[in-house]
Parts: C-alpha cells; structure tokens; sequence
C-alpha cells in the first residue's frame, strides 16, 4: 500500500509541474513516504534526516517533505528532531502536498498538515505508475480490526469503501493504457463491503474483474482470517483471471498469542478456511505474515507456530520480530520477550519456512510454467509464475519486461526457480507494448523508467 501511495504521491507532484531529477544532479525536493509498522521504519527516517542536515545547510532552497504513517504518528516530533524539514503532511493528506510545498516557500516556514480521518475514499490522485503493466487499485482504505500489536487503524482509520463502480472503472482505463496485471489493495479486503453493507461484494468484485476483457492477472492483498468466506473462494476459483495464489496472515500458531493479539480467529478456523482454498484450487500456493516474539510467547507457542507451518506448507512466510508501537496495548503487555530469545527464534522460523519452501518449489521441477515477464537485464529475465513464484531465465532477445514467457523448470532454491533456456517460448503482449512505449517515452525526456526508489526524488 504505501508503494501505490508513492505512486500517487508521485503522480501529484508530476501534476504540480514537477519532473524526476536526472541521476547525479541537486533535487530540489525529497519526499519521504514512511511506514510505521516497525520501529526499525523510524530509525531509518532519522538516519536519512540527519544524514541531509548538512546539505540543507549548504542549499536552504532545497525542500525536505515528510509523509506517510510515520508523519502521522509523529506530527511535531519531526521537526523537534529535525526543524529543517520543510512539509510534514499524513496518511489522508497526500494530494495537498504540491500546496503545502508552495506555502512553505512563500511563507519560509514548516508547514504541518494531517488528517485525523477521511470523510470519503481518496480516488481521484493522479498515479505515476512504477510499471506499465501492473498497477495497484485500492479498494479500501483504513481497517476496523483492533490487534493488539498494530499501529495502522490509529494511523490509517476507519475502513472506507470505494464503490465497485469506481473500482471497475479505474481497472478498465488501466487496461486500456496497457496494463494486464491489477493487485487490489486495501487492509483487509475482504472485509470489502462493510461501509454500504453488503457482506458479498469482495466476492462480486473479483467475478466483475473477471469479465474485463485484456486484464490477464488479478491478484489481491491483503485478506484476514475473520472475514474470509466461502464466496471469495469460490469466486477464486471460478473467475479464469484471478491467479492461484493467497496471501493470508497467520501472525501465530498458537490460540492463546491469537488471543492476546485480538486476531479474531483461531487456529481450527485458519486451518479450514486452508484446507477449502486447496480443495477449490487444489494448485493454490498459500503465503503468509508471522510475528516472533509476540508478549508472553513461550516455548510451547513458538513451536506450535512451527508446527502450523510446516503443516500448511507455505510458499513464503513474511516473518517479522515483534516491535512496540507506542499506544498499542501489545506495547505495555506483561512478559516482554528478551531480543536474544526472539532473534533465535526468528532464526528458526525463517531456516523452516526455506525447507518448506525449497520443498514446495521441487515440486515443479521439470513443469511448464507460464511467467509475467517483470525485469529483463541483458538477456536474463526475472518474472512471476501465475502462483506466485519468482522465476529467473534466459529470455531471448526479442522478449520485454510485459511480456508472457512459458518455460520448463530446470532447478529450483528455496526462494526461486530457475528456466531451461532452451525451453522459453515468449508471447508477446499489450504489456510488453505498454512497456516499449513507456521506455521510448522516458528515453525522449532524457529521465530514467519506473519510480525514483525510498528517497522519492524530484525536481521542479
């Protein structure tokens, strides 16, 4: 999510007049999109604030601009921190960052802009989109859980529904200017409905993408256990374009740490809702989040997570170390885990995981797969398999990152799978179109292709 906000970020800045420094020239603008998730975010905002003070010194002109979950959580601290920053403005606040920049600059001041809550969903930013062939759609924003660990419904707010209509209509301009891949975002989308109260629509949404001519891959995140239905599956499974593959967090293994962190759900029910996913798409490949080190974790709970894991078989497992976030309840909890006991434990789950994984990946040894052709360097391509596995081989020299490759797997690793080069047979696509177009574009204005990375980074 905070990907397709920099997208949109971006896109508004791009409106404003503002283009992409060439490499190695002065910006004179750096934005900073943040997260709040961890606290490893933070240190990482301050490392780069503290590492800019000095060329702000050097050039006054140059502006700083803070946003995102961090900003909003943070609000006058940045500048207490760093008062050099020029705009610090909030998770609902993304498409008045061109004004606030302005202001700043007339009024020689910081300016501080945060929204405590939407009072509609944001969906008309303009996007600069990172590829041109797949693009994010969010359908939500906000999230109405309340886990004991997490900071994002303080920081986000409640859930806001954008209408399917909208929905539709901006998947259908996407695919138009040659995208064939969506991902529909949103914190928990399949709680999708909740604001006009239908209970069904997440459902309905994906049989809807179904029936959009040119879009050749649907995938979504991110899910919750409480709210997945029968519906959703059987929508999976009977929409051609909807790809076999769920990302599903688990976050622990054990009922009583479920418990503790509000999840909603136990084990049983993550178990079936597993077990009817593999019954409909009986190829589905299932990833997931776990956190390690939860409050009041013990041995026996860690195993258990262990053992969860191994039974269901992820394909990956985004494991993160438990971390405070001030003004959770999970943060003032009772028996905090000592870092040294979380760090082996994080060890153990991710050498887990790798041997499933590895595991899972074996079993396509010497299978065709079909692969969305994402990067291409030289002649060696990276892409993803319908089911989400990361795939490397050796593309001819007529493929483009857009295009569809079918290959036979020759090797697999834990983390990926590799192509027999002289299996490759590439069919070319309106992504692959998308993806020239875009790249003669960019090569005509003198700019590189795609989004400026974790400094977003323009110029005016």
């Amino acid at each position: 999510m905070n990907v397709h906000d920099s997208e949109r970020i971006a896109g508004s800045l791009d409106a404003a007049g503002y283009i992409p420094a060439p490499d190695g020239s002065d910006p004179d603008l750096i934005v900073f999109n943040t997260c709040a998730v961890r606290e490893n975010a933070d240190n990482k905002l301050y490392g780069h604030l503290s590492f800019l003070a000095p060329e702000k010194k050097l050039r006054p002109e140059l502006q700083i601009a803070i946003g995102g979950c961090l900003a909003q959580k943070d609000k006058s601290v940045i500048l207490e921190k760093a008062p050099y920053v020029d705009v610090v403005f909030g998770t609902h606040n993304m498409g008045s960052l061109p004004a606030l920049l302005e202001r700043a600059r007339v009024e020689k001041r910081a300016q501080i802009e945060i929204k405590e809550s939407l009072e509609h969903f944001p969906s008309t930013l303009p996007a600069r989109r990172h590829s041109p062939f797949s693009a994010w759609v969010s359908i939500s924003v906000g999230c109405n859980n309340t886990c004991t660990f997490c900071i994002v419904p303080a920081l986000r707010g409640r859930e806001k529904d954008r209408s399917s209509a909208e929905i539709l209509s901006e998947i259908r301009a996407l695919v138009a200017d040659g995208v064939i891949e969506i991902t529909l975002l949103g914190q928990n989308v399949n709680a999708y409905g909740v604001d006009f109260g239908d209970r069904g629509a997440f459902a309905k949404l994906l049989r809807a993408c179904g029936e959009i001519e040119g879009l050749e891959r649907v995938r979504f995140m991110s899910p919750h256990p409480r709210d997945f239905t029968d519906d959703v599956i059987q929508a999976m499974a009977e929409t051609k374009n909807v790809m076999p593959h769920l990302h599903m967090p688990l976050q622990s293994g054990s009922d009583a740490i479920l418990a503790a962190m509000r999840r909603s759900y136990r084990v049983d029910r993550y178990r079936s809702i597993i077990s009817k996913v593999r019954s409909a798409l009986p190829n589905a490949t299932i990833t997931t989040d776990v956190i390690v080190g939860f409050p009041g974790e013990s041995e026996a709970d860690f195993e258990a997570t262990l053992d969860l894991c191994s039974e269901v078989g992820f394909l990956a497992a985004y494991s993160f170390k438990y971390s405070k976030r001030p003004g959770t309840p999970a943060a003032v909890m009772e028996n905090q885990i000592p870092e040294q006991i979380v760090a082996q434990r994080y060890d153990r789950l991710h050498q887990q995981i790798n041997q499933v994984a590895a595991r899972l990946n074996n079993e396509v040894l010497g299978k065709r797969v079909e692969v969305l052709i994402t990067d291409i360097d030289g002649t060696s391509a990276t892409g993803k398999s319908r089911d989400f596995r990361l795939v490397h081989f050796e593309a001819p020299a007529t493929a483009r990152p857009g295009d569809i490759a079918e290959l036979t797997i020759r090797e697999t690793k834990a983390h990926f799978i590799l192509g027999d080069s002289q299996s490759v047979s590439i069919r070319p696509s309106r992504g692959g179109d998308a993806f020239s177009s875009r790249k003669a574009e960019a090569e005509s204005k003198g700019v590189a292709l795609g989004m400026p990375t974790l400094k977003s980074v323009h110029s005016k």
